[in-house]
C-alpha cells in the first residue's frame, strides 16, 4: 500500500509528541541504547531512527552539562570531549539515515515534472532542532519549579519556556509544510551528507600526522 502524505505528516507529528515524552520517561530512568531498526523503506524504521537520534541529544546534554565543571581533572574533562566527539558523530549519522528514510516514502508522491528545487533544512535536520528545543523545554521548566531560587529567576525562566513551546509549535508546522511542498512539487527532499572529518583518522591531521 502506498505511503500517502497523511501517513508521512501523523509519522513526523509522532515523532514530535514522543520527543518530550521520551526526555521525560529518560529523566525517570536510563532506557539503555535503543535498538537499531531493521533495514526497511517504511514510517517505523523512521520513527525509530528519529528516537535513536534524539536519544543521543538527551546523551550529549548531560556529557556537554559534566564538561562544564570546574571541580574535576583534566583527564575527565579529557574523556568528556572525546564522548562528545562520539555522540556528535552518531547524531549527525542518525540524521542522515532519517532523511534517507523519508525520500523514497516521499518521491512517489513528487509530481514527475517538480523542479529541482531544494529546502535549507531537511525533515531530519528540523527533527534534530526540535530534538533539542525538547530538551531546553524540560529543562527550562525544572528551573520554573525550584523553591531555592527568587521571583526574578523564575518569572525569567516562565518567559523563556513560553518562548521555546512557541518555537517548538512553529518549527513543527513548519515540518508539516515542507511536506506539502514535497507532495505538491514545488521543492524536493535530499539526503545531505555532512562528512564529518574530525573523527576520521584518515582526514585529520592531527591524528594521521601523529601516526
Amino acid at each position: 500500500m502506498t505511503t500517502t502524505l497523511a501517513d508521512i505528516q501523523q509519522a513526523v507529528s509522532h515523532i514530535i509528541e514522543e520527543q518530550g515524552l521520551q526526555v521525560d520517561s529518560w529523566h525517570q530512568g536510563d532506557p539503555g541504547e535503543l535498538p537499531e531498526p531493521a533495514p526497511a523503506g517504511d514510517l517505523q524504521v523512521m520513527i525509530a531512527m528519529a528516537a535513536r537520534e534524539h536519544q543521543a541529544n538527551y546523551q550529549l546534554w548531560h556529557v556537554e552539562d559534566e564538561a562544564r565543571r570546574v571541580d574535576v581533572g583534566p583527564e575527565i574533562i579529557a574523556d568528556c570531549k572525546r564522548r562528545i566527539d562520539g555522540l556528535n558523530q552518531r547524531r549527525n549519522d542518525l540524521i542522515e539515515k532519517v532523511d534517507a528514510c523519508l525520500v523514497p516514502l516521499v518521491s512517489p508522491l513528487i509530481p514527475a515534472e517538480a523542479p529541482e528545487r531544494y529546502n535549507t533544512e531537511t525533515v531530519g535536520t528540523a527533527l534534530d532542532r526540535l530534538s533539542i528545543i525538547a530538551l531546553k523545554i524540560f529543562h527550562m521548566r525544572e528551573q520554573t519549579e525550584r523553591d531555592d531560587v527568587d521571583q526574578e529567576h523564575l518569572d525569567s525562566c516562565r518567559s523563556k519556556l513560553a518562548v521555546l513551546e512557541e518555537q517548538r509549535d512553529d518549527l513543527a508546522r513548519s515540518v508539516s509544510e515542507l511536506l506539502e511542498e514535497y507532495a505538491a512539487g514545488t521543492k524536493r527532499p535530499k539526503v545531505y551528507y555532512q562528512f564529518k572529518m574530525y573523527n576520521d583518522p584518515k582526514l585529520n591531521p592531527s591524528l594521521y600526522a601523529n601516526k
